[in-house]
């Protein structure tokens, strides 16, 4: 493979197995591989060095990778990504909200696909780039609870202004690309809210401090 040796490719996955069998592939074909194992991961090393391609689990915990591919969508227009899943057979099938430049489907042991998704990308890397800096990424968000009436919420964070509020969510449109004005600057926040996750409010961390105690002294008049 051309030049292959110059690019890097990150590859993001909760699953040893799938990271490494994939970076055996790559690193044979001559690519400079890294991995991750979640969205949080990821970020960290992206801002440490840019890769060519990031390949990028859908489900994972702690980020999923819906959130994390929006993100690189947005901060990141340069990469190019490739969207993986065993949940769905095609890219055809992959909810809307998901911008990825290809999809290569999870536990299908074909190597040559992959290999050659990955060799298109690079080829067509510069035309990719425009086209991502022209497109507005939706911010992905799992839903904060249920308020005092049980109608769920989420709270927004603007792309612009970057100021948060939070939002009544009246229906549960699993994956579907919503837009509400922000409530201070009114600017479009294009969003989407992933109903199979939730953000709960961390348990306070209860420090059981040892207090010593001296031996109680009794006085006694005579």
């Amino acid at each position: 493979m051309t030049n292959s040796f110059k690019h890097e490719i990150l590859i993001v996955d909760d699953e040893a197995a799938v990271r490494d069998s994939l970076a055996l592939v790559l690193q044979s074909s001559g690519y400079d591989v890294s991995i991750a194992t979640h969205g949080f991961d990821a970020l960290l090393q992206l801002k440490r060095k840019l890769p060519s391609i990031v390949i990028s689990d859908l489900n994972m915990p702690q980020m999923s990778g819906f959130e994390f591919l929006s993100v690189v969508r947005r901060r990141f227009p340069q990469i190019s990504v490739i969207a993986m899943s065993g949940a769905y057979h095609s890219g055809d099938a992959v909810p809307g909200g998901v911008i990825a430049d290809a999809f290569y489907p999870k536990g299908q042991s074909n190597p040559e696909a992959l290999l050659q998704v990955v060799a298109d990308l690079i080829r067509t890397s510069a035309a990719h780039a425009v086209d991502h800096e022209r497109e507005s990424a939706p911010v992905w968000i799992p839903r904060n609870g249920k308020d005092s009436h049980g109608i769920p919420y989420v709270v927004l964070t603007c792309t612009e202004c970057l100021r948060s509020f939070p939002l009544s969510v009246a229906t549960e449109d699993l994956q579907k690309i919503q837009e509400t004005p922000c409530l201070f600057c009114h600017s479009t926040v294009r969003y989407i809210v992933d109903f199979s996750l939730s953000i709960a409010s961390p348990r306070p961390r209860v420090e059981v401090a040892t207090i010593a105690r001296a031996p109680m002294r009794t006085s006694a008049k005579v």
